[in-house]
């Protein structure tokens, strides 16, 4: 692109506008940044998402988890059942919300309508959309320039929420590290009987994990990880056929099934950036790092990059002469989200791979883990709150905090020049 005089000029560009980047263009404008959000509006996505506490409260201070909240299911209840039929098999858990002081670990939503939700959010707090992809990026003058549509914009900072075949990572010479497993993720909705007592089960099998997340009314979801020779196989089952085979995986919990139109295949895999931020562009969401739907970290842990970025892009603007995409700010952004989204990925990784492998010291951690769960309160309530946010170095907003610059201070939000990650 031969650079023009951009028509528009503002601090923060957001390019990509599903949930991630909706999200994160309004809690920028929220927190006083001029922000725009380029992208087209999302397209109807047939999938649900588990919502953890952090990431309503990311929602809440938006203004729109009080129209998302309506189509939303709480989940009160995390059981996990072991149906590996292995020699060492893990106790039945249940997880219950209360136990650490929460009515819900959150809440199960059908993409659509917490798409809705952000769209009408944004149109009420005016922000500025331009609804069309970007096709060129260039670097001039301390900024960078997008060229979107018959529009070119030019920012200090651009964050990339443009999904896992980003765009703007591939412009800015962000490597990833990516692997596959030799599973498919089978999605679905269901309707059935019996009530769900706003409980998700994830049964453990040999092939993946089978969960079932409530949502309102007597409805819910499924995610069912299979091998690739057993997805081919449910892709031909018919409706009925499907329905059956789900009450029968389900132990016939929820009573009689059937199963709506919705259906979904995936491949699983796993890919994380080598850095989450250079040349003026930071990584956000699955432009960051994507892994296997299990244990509901995808887009939650993308909330909590989303809260890091502004905690870090608030203190950065105390600052004198801050520049917001300089590589001091990117790289104290890159050492705030570390240990979240290492250690979440190889957590996921370890736990699918876990129930693939007959190696018995796999299992016999895995039911280790479960059994002090299942005895110990203190390491059941540990496990609770571990799994909806880190115990250190959760960002502020994610904690149900304010996003106060005066009160960071802390040294994930210095400003520093070492590299991220290596």
């Amino acid at each position: 692109m031969e650079p023009e005089q951009p028509n528009i000029r503002h601090e923060v560009a957001v390019v990509g506008a599903g949930p991630a980047g909706i999200t994160a263009a309004l809690l920028l404008q929220a927190n006083g940044f001029d922000t725009v959000l380029i992208g087209p509006k999302p397209a109807a996505d047939p999938r649900t998402t588990a919502l953890l506490t952090g990431s309503v409260n990311v929602l809440e201070a938006i203004g729109a988890w009080e129209r998302a909240e309506q189509s939303a299911a709480p989940m009160r209840t995390m059981r996990i059942v072991d149906t590996t039929d292995r020699l060492i098999r893990a106790p039945e858990v249940a997880f219950e919300a209360g136990e650490i002081g929460l009515d819900a670990f959150g809440y199960n939503i059908e993409n659509n309508a917490l798409n809705a939700a952000l769209v009408e959010t944004a149109t009420a707090a005016g922000l500025t959309w331009i609804d069309a992809p970007v096709t060129d990026v260039v670097h001039e003058g301390g900024r960078i320039v997008l060229a979107a549509g018959e529009t070119s914009v030019s920012a200090s900072l651009a964050v990339a929420a443009d999904g896992a075949r980003s765009f703007l990572r591939e412009t800015a010479g962000i490597g990833v590290r990516s692997w596959s497993y030799p599973q498919h993720a089978f999605v679905t909705i269901f309707s059935h009987d019996g009530p769900h007592h706003d409980a998700s089960t994830e049964f453990h099998t040999r092939s993946g994990p089978f969960t079932i997340v409530p949502l309102q009314g007597r409805r819910s979801s499924l995610v069912w990880v299979v091998r690739g020779e057993e997805a081919a196989r449910i892709e031909t089952l018919s409706d009925d056929e499907l329905s059956r085979e789900i009450e029968i995986r389900s132990h016939r919990m929820l009573g009689r099934v059937t199963v709506e139109a919705t259906r979904g295949l995936l491949p699983l895999s796993s890919q994380v950036a080598r850095k989450l931020g250079a040349n003026r562009t930071a990584l956000v969401a699955e432009a960051a790092h994507r892994f296997p739907p299990i244990g509901a970290q995808g887009l939650n842990l993308g909330f909590r990059d989303i809260a890091a970025l502004v905690e870090v892009l608030c203190s950065a603007r105390q600052r004198r002469h801050a520049d917001l995409g300089s590589e001091a700010t990117l790289a104290a952004y890159g050492r705030s989200r570390r240990a979240d989204v290492e250690s979440r990925t190889l957590a996921v990784d370890l736990l699918n791979r876990s129930l693939l492998s007959d190696f018995l010291p796999a299992s016999l951690a895995r039911g280790v883990g479960l059994f002090a769960a299942s005895r110990f309160a203190p390491v059941r309530r540990f496990m609770m709150r571990e799994g909806l946010a880190p115990t250190v170095g959760a960002p502020r907003l994610v904690r149900g905090l304010p996003l106060d610059p005066a009160g960071f201070g802390s040294k994930r939000s210095d400003i520093g020049e070492r590299d991220q990650f290596r």
